[in-house]
């Protein structure tokens, strides 16, 4: 069966998921070479900048006149992205993404408020699903966990941010190519103001520019088959699905950086670990899987 618009945007937002799940992996790379904080971050936006460098120029006439809210939608989400990539660097992967992930609570109440769209059985469900399995993951005697450092409170508020930037972006529905544009265009800008600022102030260390010409020989590839069509899916999907759904579907993310971060950075992977991630599965497939029943056979949730 052929997918819809709506169809794709889900694999998008699906697809999305999976590549960030594994981004901290080339982010603590870029760090042990001597680009310490957000100069990992601002690197690799900086790269996908120049590699979409020729497309801006050529949109530059949709981007520009006029265009306040796919800026703001775009500014809002290139905040919430660097926050987000940032905070790999300041506090452990599962934390960064059990945080960023109480997005879809952010989002459904958002859709609510601003769209009038209703809480529905399915999604209160997968609400439910997506905080048991983040509460697994953390411990059942913790619950959800609260912010403890700068990492923390950076994966928190790109949870929020990106909320308010999904829904601005539903509801300017513009090009998902424009959308991606800005959002790189803005991520670059964003991450490297601050980072010059953070060693300005001494806050965060000058890079090792020398390693630049070591790491730049995976970054480019890196860049054209992973960035440019991670963030296009990542601009794609929020443009057609409410937050809270796009939200759900990003969560595929959480799977990925648990287990890559257990294999690879030794972080823990057991039995609750096991359980969040089977149900934060479910929670992300639920809403999917339900709208696929033929409606002469579902009831109206």
């Amino acid at each position: 069966m052929a997918l819809d618009k709506l169809g794709w945007a889900k694999l998008a937002a699906i697809f999305s998921g999976l590549i960030f799940g594994i981004y901290w992996i080339p982010l603590r790379e870029m760090e042990s070479s001597g680009f310490i904080g957000l100069w990992s971050v601002s690197v690799f936006n900086l790269i996908g900048l120049l590699l979409i460098l020729p497309l801006l120029a050529h949109r530059w006439r949709q981007l520009i006149p006029g265009r306040t809210k796919l800026h703001l939608g775009t500014l809002i989400s290139g905040v919430a992205f660097v926050l987000y990539a940032g905070a790999f660097l300041y506090t452990e992967v599962i934390r960064v993404i059990v945080l960023f992930y109480l997005l879809p609570i952010w989002g459904f109440l958002l859709a609510r408020v601003v769209a009038g769209e209703k809480i529905t059985k399915i999604r209160g469900l997968s609400m439910f699903l997506g905080l048991s399995g983040l509460v697994a993951i953390c411990g059942v005697d913790q619950g959800i966990p609260l912010p403890t450092n700068a990492g923390d409170w950076m994966a928190l508020s790109a949870g929020i941010l990106w909320a308010f930037a999904s829904m601005l972006m539903l509801t300017d529905q513009d090009d998902a190519i424009n959308y991606t544009l800005g959002f790189l265009f803005w991520s670059a800008t964003i991450s490297i103001i601050a980072s010059f600022a953070g060693t300005l102030y001494g806050v965060i260390p000058t890079p090792i520019w020398p390693e630049l010409s070591r790491v730049v020989v995976w970054l480019i590839p890196f860049g054209i088959i992973i960035i440019i069509p991670a963030a296009f899916a990542t601009m794609y999907g929020p443009s057609q699905l409410n937050p809270g759904t796009v939200g759900l579907l990003f969560m595929t993310e959480i799977s990925v950086g648990t287990i890559t971060a257990a294999l690879l950075a030794g972080e823990p992977f057991g039995l609750k670990e096991v359980i969040g991630v089977a149900l934060i599965t479910l929670a992300g497939v639920a809403e999917p899987l339900y709208q696929r029943i033929p409606r002469s056979s579902a009831n109206k949730t």
